[in-house]
């Protein structure tokens, strides 16, 4: 039997059981208490899944349907043209087929690729910015396509709109770990470290340990995640089960990352998932990484802590943490794998 693909139940009200739909129209109507009960409802989540939906989340439909679009008609693009863009040291650009790992996950042993192509996207900084003139590490700039009109202002009209929900969120999640709603400010102010992944799988040719991608946990404070109709992607329950949770209409899928983990000394958990896309049609989703600013010190909260449980992890530069991260799960990175990885564990 495969890792998960034969243990990830179809029902959707068994899925739903254990990954609840928030509501985040109360809290951003700014009603009188939405802000605590939100804080309650993500604290829940993050201490029993690590994954939830979020609903009325203000980001139109219309402009998901149509980034969508621009997505597929980027990866419909010929090789020769998607790889002009190639990715870069700061992880920016096109990522190939088979090019990627996830070599630290301790949920599987990767021992091949995965089976996905992946164009990666950060804030659209200018060519005058001055991280960008300076070559500040992990603040480089977007790579876009010669003959694709309309593909860089669609996909940044949806970077900016997931990127502002993003922050918009965080006063619930610095409330659900008992500190003041304004604690995570400044880990996210002056352009917080913020991806988005346009992923295409193709049908995984599956014989022995093959992915479209493997276990793994994310690296970020938070992902928020657009699906297309076709199925693949698999979470594991604490119990060890897998589920695969459904679509469900006017929603996004949001799990939390290694960094929040961190901070929360493992009271949040940051929980595996992967994707093997069965069938004959091809799978598009939309991964969006939410991470403080690559140069804030990430350390344990001081709320997570006490003399009985003391803070299982060191403080460090967000940076490092990211260079890691890179190392372990990218072939162009290898020169960064000295940088501290004990985030990875599952």
């Amino acid at each position: 039997m495969h890792l998960f693909k034969d243990n990830a139940p179809s029902d959707m009200d068994a899925a739903l059981a254990q990954l609840p739909i928030i509501d985040l129209g109360p809290y951003f109507k700014g009603e009188a208490g939405a802000l605590d009960g939100l804080a309650a409802q993500i604290r829940g989540a993050c201490e029993t899944t690590g994954f939830f939906y979020i609903k009325n989340h203000d980001v139109p439909q219309a402009l998901i349907d149509a980034t969508f679009e621009q997505h597929k008609r980027f990866h419909a693009l010929p090789l020769e043209e998607k790889t002009k863009l190639t990715l870069d040291q700061y992880n920016v650009g096109y990522l190939a087929m088979n090019t990627s790992m996830q070599a630290h996950s301790t949920v599987h042993k990767a021992t091949k690729p995965n089976q996905n192509e992946s164009f990666f996207v950060t804030h659209d900084r200018g060519p005058d910015h001055p991280d960008v003139v300076n070559k500040t590490p992990l603040r480089g700039h977007n790579y876009w396509p010669e003959n694709l009109p309309g593909f860089r202002d669609g996909v940044m009209a949806y970077f900016d709109a997931v990127n502002a929900l993003g922050q918009r969120m965080l006063p619930a999640f610095a409330v659900a770990l008992d500190m003041p709603a304004d604690h995570f400010e400044p880990y996210f102010s002056d352009e917080n470290h913020a991806t988005l992944r346009l992923l295409h799988y193709p049908p995984t040719k599956q014989e022995d340990n093959d992915f479209g991608a493997g276990p793994h946990t994310d690296n970020s404070f938070m992902t928020i995640l657009a699906r297309s109709e076709v199925p693949g992607l698999a979470v594991r329950l604490p119990s060890g089960e897998w589920i695969s949770p459904p679509l469900v209409p006017g929603t996004f899928l949001v799990n939390i990352g290694n960094i929040i983990r961190r901070m929360s000394n493992d009271r949040f958990m940051s929980t595996p998932h992967g994707v093997i896309v069965e069938g004959g049609a091809d799978r598009y989703s939309m991964a969006y990484f939410h991470s403080p600013n690559a140069y804030r010190t990430i350390e344990v909260l001081p709320t997570c802590t006490d003399a009985d449980n003391p803070p299982k992890h060191e403080p460090a530069l967000y940076a490092d943490l990211i260079k890691g991260f890179y190392a372990v799960n990218y072939s162009h990175q290898k020169k960064y794998g000295d940088a501290p990885r004990d985030q990875y564990k599952d």
